[in-house]
């Protein structure tokens, strides 16, 4: 016997304006321009310019006519909707002092030439044979961006067999490997950290320093003691004292151990523009939003007069029909898409609005320990929206205020619970702690039992597994690794 069911679900689909809002609340400011201008390719109904008042002094001509032959589609299909002035821009309230003069200008950067390009050009100050530079071109383009070769030499001799049909064995391979070695910048193709150190040491300006010996006998003969900072075994083992031990180890520290920097070729500064700028005027605050490089966007008045043609037709022509039918497509794209910048922009600033109202005491004088503890919970109830919302805000956009830069997601924080009974933000507590770390003995380090236990006095209670946690987010390493001599 078959069994029939009946259920009910409910689910939520959005409408493309909200999938559009959605999206655009996410761009951050840096990015809102290209956005902007690709829906300016896209959809012909939109153009960058002020709407003049005059554009707006004939909209009544484009109501009559069209809604009689359609009937009920004369709302959807009216010109006014378009054209009001509401939709003519989104430059709105907060946008910051806007310059249209500021627009094109050209930021100048530098063009140097690549790491590789360097090593090439000393490359070829040797005197070798053909055979040789192409050895040495394929060693130099085996350095990967921090300066090392991490290929074995024997994989390398393989590639110079296979794709440049030239045989060669591990000693000239070296020999050449060596000579690059010599180029700057110095620990240039080491294949390990030791042989950078060793480079960097055997190239200094006075080799027969007791201080350079000490430390070339470091690396060479306890390397392993050395990243342990086992310093006492390093001392009974060279025969060294304790100054000769720290002048050496002093030495070693202030070497390079990423001689090819932080990447290959060119590398542009990456420059944070802040979505939001806080100011003070008269001992208030005042956020404004950073669009000075947006254009200005309105209706096409091209668009709109093609109604005009069509009220002045005959409208059983089929293909007008659809024309216009096409038209109003595009301009009910435009104006979504121009009150999505708006929501977006009300959106911006009442989360940022609300956030300045619960973080004041930090706006004031800067102090991280004015934070308070606050989650996007906290912030949506303010605001009465999603959390979603509140963290696509938080995630991708930033504030400029007196005291720097701060991407909107550093003012939330998880609280910390304390003696009197009062949640502190944990941004605090990691205040402390690197305090504590910065003011203990070099020589005998607080290790995390010792530390959890001084964050107890001062009223804080935290975990061992906690500071722990912290301290790995401060990038503060263990007690033993913070050893100085």
């Amino acid at each position: 016997m078959q069994k029939l069911t009946l259920s009910q679900s409910l689910s939520q689909k959005l409408s493309p304006q909200q999938i559009q809002f959605i999206k655009l609340l996410q761009v951050p400011t840096a990015e809102l321009d290209a956005r902007i201008e690709e829906e300016l390719e896209i959809n012909p109904a939109l153009e960058e310019g002020k709407v003049e008042e005059s554009e707006s002094s004939g909209e009544e001509d484009y109501e009559d006519g069209f809604g009689d032959e359609y009937g009920q589609e004369s709302n959807e299909v009216n010109v006014d909707d378009y054209l009001d002035d509401d939709y003519g821009g989104y430059k709105m309230q907060g946008d910051g002092n806007y310059n249209p003069d500021d627009e094109d200008r050209e930021i100048p950067f530098s063009a140097p030439s690549s790491l590789h390009e360097q090593l090439i050009t000393q490359l070829n100050f040797l005197k070798l044979d053909e055979r040789q530079r192409i050895i040495g071109e394929q060693l130099i383009g085996s350095i990967e961006n921090d300066g090392y070769i991490r290929r074995e030499l024997t994989a390398i001799i393989n590639d110079l067999a296979f794709s440049q049909n030239i045989e060669t064995d591990f000693d000239e391979l070296e020999e050449i490997l060596r000579k690059i070695q010599s180029f700057d910048p110095a620990g240039i193709a080491a294949r390990n950290l030791q042989e950078c150190l060793i480079i960097q040491l055997e190239r200094k300006e006075h080799p027969d320093d007791p201080a350079v010996q000490h430390a070339l006998a470091i690396i060479q003969d306890c390397f392993e003691e050395f990243t342990k900072k086992h310093y006492p075994k390093i001392q009974k083992r060279l025969n060294l004292d304790e100054e000769e031990i720290k002048e050496a180890v002093q030495l070693i520290t202030r070497l390079n151990p990423k001689p090819g920097g932080v990447a290959d070729g060119l590398v542009l500064t990456q420059y944070v523009i802040p979505d939001f700028i806080l100011v003070t005027t008269g001992g208030k605050f005042e956020i404004l939003l950073n669009s000075k490089n947006a254009p200005e966007l309105r209706i096409s008045r091209s668009y709109s007069e093609l109604f005009d043609t069509y009220d002045k037709s005959d409208k059983k022509d089929k293909k007008l029909k659809e024309t216009v039918s096409f038209v109003k497509q595009k301009l009910d794209s435009a104006k979504w898409f121009i009150d999505a910048i708006k929501q977006r922009q009300n959106t911006l600033l009442r989360t940022m609005e609300a956030i300045l109202q619960y973080q004041t005491p930090f706006f004031v004088d800067g102090d991280e320990a004015a934070l308070r503890p606050m989650i996007l919970k906290d912030i949506a109830e303010r605001i009465d929206m999603d959390i979603s919302t509140v963290s696509r805000v938080a995630n991708s956009k930033s504030i400029q205020t007196e005291f720097g830069v701060f991407p909107l997601k550093y003012f939330f924080s998880e609280g910390i619970a304390t003696d009197s009974g009062e949640d502190v933000s944990n941004r605090e507590v990691k205040s402390v702690l690197q305090g504590m770390v910065d003011a203990e003995d070099k020589k005998r380090p607080l290790s995390d039992d010792k530390l959890v236990k001084m964050l107890n006095k001062k009223g804080y209670n935290i975990a061992r597994r906690t500071v722990a946690k912290y301290r790995e987010q401060l990038q503060i390493p263990v007690a033993r690794l913070r050893k100085e001599l």
